[in-house]
């Protein structure tokens, strides 16, 4: 693949993943800050291809909507003259939780965030049209000392953080959707390989109960955990996303079995290292 890509977030957990793996696969890839990006003039921007933003802001999570705290629509306002295409992340929290969810389901977003990404992509769609690829993520699972950088915490962070202290909440009826970051540079590397855009669930499509998930992250872990009823504000909604669309598009591996490894992959470095 020739393509030029340039990915915007230094420290994050998806920028900095994809970099490294895109850098392993021998991709012609550069990496940036918001901040240097948006002071560069804009005739800079057409010697790349591809464009993946992997930056937000406390205010734009937080807050309701402004223009100025949307980076992929300030993004998008820069590139528009030039023939670059840009990649935006965004979040399966935009749909109402529920069983198989897909792309054009009716959104039920319920916390400033996801709000703010249903507006932001409406918004970069009518700017970019058919130069933005949308990439609805479910739950990553990634080892937590990757990144320190951090503005949404992953379920493995929180496990692992919990699990440090002594104890986990039970979860015996909730069920999620997720996706480990391998993956996830997998399936975004095969869409920019095929010219991909409109909205795409990326996801593992599986009920995976997370006492399950919870056994596989601690497989290797050398002390016994404490298991205690979750709060009354624990997050409990279960959902699956349907990504039928995407694996028609990608066709690659990825299932149940992958996922499992990967989790146990992550516990042995994890718990090996304490």
């Amino acid at each position: 693949m020739n393509k030029k890509i340039l990915i915007i977030g230094l420290k994050g957990l998806l920028g900095s993943n994809l970099f490294n793996y895109f850098k392993i696969k021998k991709l012609d890839v550069c990496k940036i800050s918001f901040e240097n990006f948006i002071k560069k003039k804009n005739r800079n921007d057409d010697k790349f291809d591809i464009i993946i933003n992997c930056t937000s802001n406390q205010k734009f999570i937080k807050n309701q909507y402004q223009d100025r705290n949307d980076n992929d629509l300030i993004i998008a306002k820069k590139i528009l003259r030039s023939k670059t295409k840009l990649v935006m992340l965004s979040t399966r929290k935009v749909y109402k939780a529920k069983f198989n969810i897909n792309e054009l389901d009716k959104k039920k977003p319920n916390c400033n965030y996801s709000k703010n990404k249903v507006k932001s992509e409406i918004l970069v769609r009518k700017i970019l049209t058919d130069r933005v690829l949308i990439l609805r993520i479910s739950n990553i699972i990634s080892h937590p000392n990757k990144n320190k950088r951090k503005l949404h915490k992953t379920f493995s962070d929180i496990f692992f953080e919990m699990a440090k202290k002594g104890f986990i909440y039970k979860n015996n009826k909730t069920y999620k959707d997720f996706i480990s970051v391998k993956k996830f540079n997998q399936i975004a590397l095969e869409l920019i390989k095929k010219n991909s855009f409109g909205v795409f669930n990326v996801s593992l499509s599986k009920k995976i109960y997370l006492n399950q998930l919870i056994s596989w992250l601690n497989f290797y872990n050398p002390k016994k955990i404490k298991i205690i009823s979750p709060k009354k504000s624990f997050n409990n909604d279960s959902f699956t996303l349907n990504n039928k669309k995407l694996m028609q598009k990608v066709k690659i591996k990825n299932n149940t079995l992958e996922l499992k490894r990967e989790c146990l992959r992550i516990s042995k470095n994890f718990f090996n290292k304490k």
